[in-house]
């Protein structure tokens, strides 16, 4: 359900609205709208540092850093023009529809079903019709960020649409404002630089801001070293974060302390990675899982935990889950002549394989 204090459309009209909602008048293109478009970004698996990149948290464990690599499990934004100024909202995944007579109604409406679409779309309010369609190769409560890809494919598309000209960090910004407005609860910035950029990352945390580095580790060799296991049960990646966000914050000792070696095994993994020193790579991953999961209860689950062990017994070095846990998915690091091997043995056991290769683009509108 909307809050008529979050409604941008209203704000937009408002000289006291704040920056953000002017900000946008200056972009304001002199192009014409297209014919439509497509913009694609890639999700993500996330090795070190997680959660630590919620807002706070960084800030209380100087060095924090977070490493991930974006994947080809992409999302996809479509826009296509309407007649007059008819919106129509539509997931592919999901099912969800809405259809609006003009944004003022999806402004005023008080439940939407596709409600990632219609929070950006109360930002950006565009004027003439269209038809907006999401869709995500991610399954439904997978770790590995797929919403905020979504988000950011999503927000790139709208601002193309509507002639606005953001930077990189400024769709990034929105897009996480926008997501923690539809979870409702804090949300971390890690997830959105795979989308925005590809590659393989280190996200620096520090007081004067986000800092994004590429890792020159060659992708071929973490595709041919790391499995994506999705474990077949969907986890809400907001509640297991809360949990530990509110016991960091209520000065838990035993989850700082957690934190705190978390941080400096994400910053080791930036090194081992940057060196392509494997083995130690391994350890790191097997150090961060194990330091996780004594953060809060439920972050590990019986079949994950029987997954780890099938592995390791076929040539699995390290594991552990994408995003906060709690279900999803599972990324394994195995010997790359393993590799086959491991993956029958996590199917007979219940997990399934999810191709990917690292992606080596990140968002793209055409």
């Amino acid at each position: 359900m909307f809050s008529s204090a979050l409604n941008p459309c209203e704000s937009v009209a408002n000289p006291a609205a704040g920056s953000a909602m002017k900000h946008q008048a200056w972009y304001k293109s002199p192009m014409p709208q297209p014919e439509s478009l497509i913009a694609h970004a890639p999700c993500r698996v996330d090795l070190a540092g997680g959660t630590v990149d919620i807002w706070p948290l960084y800030l209380f464990h100087p060095g924090a850093v977070t490493v991930n690599f974006a994947v080809s499990v992409l999302t996809r934004c479509t826009i296509r023009p309407l007649a007059g100024k008819r919106i129509h909202l539509k997931s592919l995944d999901t099912g969800a529809e809405d259809r609006f007579a003009d944004c003022a109604e999806l402004c005023s409406a008080k439940k939407v079903r596709h409600a990632l679409a219609a929070y950006l779309i109360r930002f950006f309010c565009p004027e003439g019709g269209f038809e907006l369609e999401t869709h995500s190769q991610s399954p439904a409560g997978a770790g590995i960020s797929g919403s905020s890809a979504l988000m950011i494919a999503t927000t790139a598309a709208l601002a193309r649409w509507t002639g606005r000209k953001l930077g990189l960090e400024e769709i990034r910004v929105l897009a996480q404002n926008v997501e923690a407005q539809l979870i409702r609860v804090p949300t971390g910035c890690q997830d959105y630089y795979p989308a925005l950029y590809g590659g393989v990352s280190a996200i620096h945390l520090d007081p004067d801001g986000i800092h994004r580095q590429a890792v020159p580790v060659p992708a071929d060799q973490i595709d041919a070293r790391f499995l994506l296991v999705y474990t077949g049960a969907p986890r809400q990646s907001g509640i297991n974060n809360w949990e530990v966000f509110k016991a960091h914050i209520n000065g838990d000792r035993r989850v700082f302390r957690n934190f705190e070696e978390i941080v400096a095994v994400a910053r080791a993994m930036h090194a081992a990675l940057a060196a392509s020193q494997w083995e130690e790579v391994a350890r790191l991953l097997r150090a961060e899982w194990k330091l996780r999961k004594t953060n809060a209860p439920g972050i590990t689950t019986p079949l994950i935990d029987k997954l780890v062990v099938v592995a390791g017994k076929n040539g699995g070095l390290a594991a552990k889950v994408c995003g906060a846990g709690g279900g999803g998915c599972l990324v394994l690091q195995v010997e790359p002549q393993a590799k086959p091997r491991v993956a029958e043995a996590i199917r007979a056991s219940g997990g399934q394989i999810l191709a990917f290769q690292v992606a080596r683009h990140g968002l793209r509108i055409t």
